[in-house]
């Protein structure tokens, strides 16, 4: 039966961050939500002696088409890359390998099951791999499918994917990937890897977008094995799945956005599910001991000086195996108050501040990118010369150093950039990858 309700879950802390203060007629109310998982990998009270097998299934979908021959060190490299993942799954947890063309078939351990990993079924595993050989072509929405029905005879709590691809989905509609990611979405978690230079960024990015994953790119193959071994230590350490952030609002308040800021900016508006009167939640996927933030954004009722009122109500919450009422995990107030003090009403908060231009910086990097490619050079320089400006002043210096690689920096601090005349594809597709990577506040 899955892990749902333990008392073994990790705790969960809720922060709110915001200015209360609203002018008289105000209604516009933005909250950064600070969400912090910890104690994950041991039992509440108990002094374990190592990290517990996890309650998790794992389905490795490699990509092995034609393309992954050129050159031949691509697939040889994808091979031991996902034997490195292979050794990296704990004991107990239950496994499989799929390999994608333009269908997928079952690598290990095949007849439609999952593996239960130990010494035995890892060697197994590895084994099955080194027969891997490309041919054909690419279709994901196949290998998602598989995956989705390996993972379903499971009753893991936590059901993940890691996706690995070298080339554009070519064997299948646009369509029929999309209406895959809509079927696997909410039933397990992907992380997406382009492999090379000759994938679709968002294709990988709106994959792990889909199915609340990360996404990235290994230009060189030779760095595919220690990316799969960290991304399945990260896995390793989930601890409990299906979370969903729930916000209640009172008569006459509306939620206008609910987007995830940090450590990566992911749009959950559209994402909401009704949970009661005046109530949605919003998927969070599954977590560790780590730290997340969210900028939620609500519309209040006009009210007069000296009011307030309780804007809206967060809750970490989690589903029970039986349906009932879900666990509360934990729960923070976003709060509203009218005054007359224009430099109370007109302060912004440091956190909602600093968020909201990291999201401007994604998007500008992303319409830069997109204009670039148009031949747009004006608009892209403008747009890209705005992300440098943005990534300057929010000390993002990892961004900085991908923007540099596709703009001469001429004024960083007014955002005076020149297009380079020549770039690479490498440096490119690097920057669109991690253009939603953000940096946490500094306290």
């Amino acid at each position: 039966m899955a892990h749902f309700a333990k008392p073994s879950v990790p705790g969960f802390d809720v922060d709110v961050y915001q200015n209360v203060n609203l002018p008289e007629g105000g209604r516009e109310v933005n909250a950064i939500v600070t969400v912090t998982s910890t104690g994950a990998g041991c039992d509440s009270g108990a002094v374990a002696p190592g990290p517990r097998t996890p309650d998790a299934a794992v389905v490795l979908m490699v990509d092995c088409s034609g393309s992954m021959d050129y050159p031949p060190a691509k697939m040889r490299s994808a091979r031991e890359a996902t034997a490195a993942a292979v050794d990296a799954l704990r004991d107990g947890v239950a496994f499989a390998v799929v390999g994608g063309t333009h269908q997928a078939r079952e690598v290990y351990p095949a007849g439609g099951r999952l593996a239960i990993a130990d010494d035995v079924t890892r060697g197994q595993a590895k084994e099955a791999l080194r027969k891997l050989s490309p041919g054909g072509g690419t279709a994901i929405g196949t290998w998602l499918r598989l995956a989705d029905r390996l993972l379903a005879s499971s009753d893991a709590a936590i059901r993940h994917g890691i996706l690995l691809t070298d080339g554009r989905n070519e064997h299948e509609e646009p369509d029929a990937l999309r209406a895959a990611l809509d079927a696997c979405a909410g039933r397990f978690t992907c992380d997406a890897r382009g492999v090379g230079t000759d994938w679709e960024v968002k294709e990988v990015t709106g994959i792990a977008s889909a199915l609340l994953g990360s996404a990235d790119i290994v230009a060189d193959p030779a760095g595919l094995a220690e990316d799969f071994t960290r991304v399945m230590e990260t896995v390793m350490g989930k601890e409990v799945a299906d979370v969903s952030l729930r916000l209640w609002t009172p008569q006459g308040a509306e939620v206008l956005f609910v987007k995830q800021v940090a450590p990566t900016v992911e749009e959950l508006t559209d994402r909401r599910q009704e949970s009661g009167p005046r109530s949605g939640d919003y998927p969070t996927g599954a977590w560790g001991d780590e730290s997340r933030d969210y900028h939620v954004c609500v519309r209040v009722p006009s009210a007069h000086v000296g009011q307030e009122m309780l804007a809206a109500r967060v809750s970490l919450v989690l589903p029970t195996p039986d349906g009932s009422s879900p666990h509360v995990l934990a729960q923070g107030l976003i709060r509203a108050v009218w005054t007359d003090d224009l430099e109370a009403s007109t302060a912004i908060n440091p956190q909602v501040a600093h968020y909201t231009g990291q999201a401007e910086l994604a998007q500008a990097i992303q319409q830069g990118l997109d204009l670039r490619k148009a031949g747009d050079v004006d608009g892209a320089t403008a747009k890209l010369g705005r992300a440098v400006q943005l990534a300057s002043r929010s000390g993002h210096a990892d961004t900085a150093k991908l923007l540099s690689k596709v703009v001469d920096v001429v004024d960083a601090a007014n955002g005076t950039v020149r297009l380079k005349a020549k770039v690479s594809e490498e440096a490119e597709m690097t920057l669109e990858t991690r253009s939603t990577k953000t940096v946490r506040v500094k306290k």
